[in-house]
C-alpha cells in the first residue's frame, strides 16, 4: 500500500511541475517571481476599434506615453475636446461626459469624466496569454436562423 502511494505522489509531482512549467508563470518554480516580460509597444493606428458590448468604453487607438492627464490639465483634450474636432479630425468626446452626477449639462467636461484612462485605455501589440473564444453580440445576433429562437 506504501509502494502504491509513494508512486502515485511521485507521478503527481511531477505532472504538477510539468504544468507549473508550460503555465503563464514559464519556468519559474512556485516560490520565485520570476523576471518580467518585456513591456509590448502600444498600437499606433487611427482606426477606431469594434466594442465587443453595449456601453463598452471606446479604446485608445494610439500611443498615449508622456501625455499629461492629472488635475493641473489632460492632453486628449487638445484633440476630443468639442472645439479642437473640426481641426484634429478626433472624434468628440460623448455627450455624457458633459453631465454632472444629477444629469445637468456642463459647459465643459465634467469633473467625473476627467480622468480620461480611468475607462479608455490603449491597446497593447501583445499576443493574449490564453486563447479567447469571445464573440459579440451583433456576431450572435447575425448567425441566428430567422424565426429561430435567440
Amino acid at each position: 500500500m506504501m509502494l502504491i502511494a509513494a508512486s502515485v505522489a511521485a507521478g503527481s509531482s511531477a505532472l504538477l511541475a510539468q504544468s507549473v512549467s508550460s503555465s503563464l508563470r514559464g519556468s519559474a518554480p512556485l516560490n520565485d517571481e520570476g523576471p518580467a516580460p518585456p513591456i509590448q509597444p502600444m498600437k499606433n493606428t487611427a482606426e477606431r476599434e469594434v466594442r465587443n458590448y453595449p456601453e463598452q468604453p471606446p479604446v485608445i487607438p494610439h500611443a498615449i506615453d508622456g501625455y499629461q492627464v492629472d488635475m493641473q490639465g489632460n492632453k486628449c483634450l487638445s484633440c476630443h475636446a468639442r472645439a479642437r474636432t473640426a481641426e484634429s479630425k478626433a472624434p468628440m468626446l460623448s455627450i455624457t461626459h458633459f453631465m454632472d452626477r444629477d444629469g445637468q449639462f456642463l459647459a465643459s467636461v465634467s469633473p467625473r469624466r476627467f480622468f480620461c484612462t480611468q475607462c479608455h485605455v490603449p491597446q497593447s501589440t501583445a499576443n493574449p496569454p490564453v486563447s479567447n473564444d469571445f464573440v459579440d453580440i451583433d456576431t450572435m445576433l447575425s448567425r441566428a436562423k430567422p424565426g429561430g429562437a435567440r
